[in-house]
């Protein structure tokens, strides 16, 4: 069976980029036209079989990359998967066809392309999930492909992004718990690991200003490293009465760590967390969180990602998506009853 020729082949020959290639080929600007020409003709040459780029109805079709960080995926279903799951459902809807990739430790420190950008001809990037700052600058000048930023920001960036609102998210969060009766409150999240639990901080103190309750630096926990690895969470001598987690992970770890040390949960201690996503049987409790609208996340970013490919422009440069709080069992109301 012959071997299909692939871009790096052509691009071998000709002595340029694979992106170059790529770039050629799937119309992209940055090629001029005498080396866009020579391209084409060397690939028809050797054969190159270019993908088709019409559905059965006549529409584009359009190629989007889609690279989560690798920390981002442990051993057991983590939320940015979700994420890429109604991705990939969500985009067959707008004509568009998913390419995925993990972004291992190791490419991303070598600033290395995704596989499918030199190798495939994608239209369009979406990276999910927070990746090093060098790397998205790297993305950002290396290539002419649009990139598009879900559930996280980078100022200076010409990248548009999609988010969850995690400053009035947590906010709301807090402010529940504050209805509920609760005036000592701690946080825990690791500030400065991502930009999503530093957000979510000031939502947090945003929320006890307006109330006039007390910031203790004691209450303002970590719980991760800055490489994003959970774990590890150290209590303060004085016990607050409930804790706001910047995520359902670290609110099961902590629910965990708290009854090992005899705490009941909510009777003794409440929690809340943030996603309303935590893979089953990492917690025997139910964990009142923020549920972000993940559908509407996604939908957001397959049509900024197509405008910017089809238009070369984005309809905005950062969406925030809004989400509900989802009461469940792990708060108890001081005010005289029960959630």
């Amino acid at each position: 069976m012959k071997k299909s020729v692939r871009l790096s082949d052509i691009a071998e020959k000709l002595q340029v980029s694979t992106v170059t290639v790529s770039n050629a080929l799937s119309g992209q600007k940055g090629v001029s036209e005498e080396l866009r020409n020579r391209i084409k003709q060397v690939a028809a040459e050797m054969g190159y079989q270019t993908r088709g780029t019409g559905g059965t109805n006549g529409k584009k079709i359009l190629n989007v990359g889609v690279i989560i960080g690798e920390k981002y995926l442990g051993p057991y279903p983590s939320y940015y998967w979700k994420v890429y799951q109604e991705l990939s459902l969500i985009a067959g809807l707008h004509s568009c066809v998913i390419l995925f990739e993990v972004l291992r430790h190791e490419r991303e420190a070598a600033m290395e392309l995704p596989l499918f950008a030199m190798e495939q001809q994608i239209q369009g990037l979406i990276v999910i999930g927070e990746i090093g700052r060098e790397y998205m600058e790297f993305l950002d000048h290396q290539t002419d492909i649009p990139v598009v930023m879900v559930d996280f920001m980078m100022q200076g960036l010409h990248c548009p992004s999609v988010m969850a609102d995690n400053y009035y998210g947590m906010y709301k969060m807090v402010n529940y718990l504050i209805q509920q009766g609760h005036k000592e409150i701690a946080y825990v999240g690791t500030l400065m690991a991502s930009n999503s639990i530093t957000d979510r901080y000031f939502g947090y103190r945003k929320a006890l200003l307006e109330n006039g309750l007390e910031m203790n630096p004691d209450w303002v926990i970590e719980d991760r490293t800055m490489e994003g690895q959970i774990g590890n969470i150290r209590l303060p001598e004085r016990m607050p009465t409930a804790f706001a987690c910047n995520c359902d992970l670290t609110a099961s770890e902590l629910v965990n760590l708290l009854k090992s040390r005899g705490y009941r949960i909510p009777e003794d201690i409440s929690i809340v967390g943030f996603d309303n996503y935590l893979f089953e049987g990492l917690c025997d409790i139910t964990i009142t969180s923020y549920e972000v609208d993940i559908k509407e996340m996604v939908r957001c970013a397959i049509k900024i990602v197509a405008a910017l490919a089809e238009h070369g422009n984005a309809p905005v440069d950062m969406r925030l998506v809004s989400g509900t709080v989802v009461v469940k069992e792990s708060v108890r109301n001081l005010n005289g009853c029960w959630d």
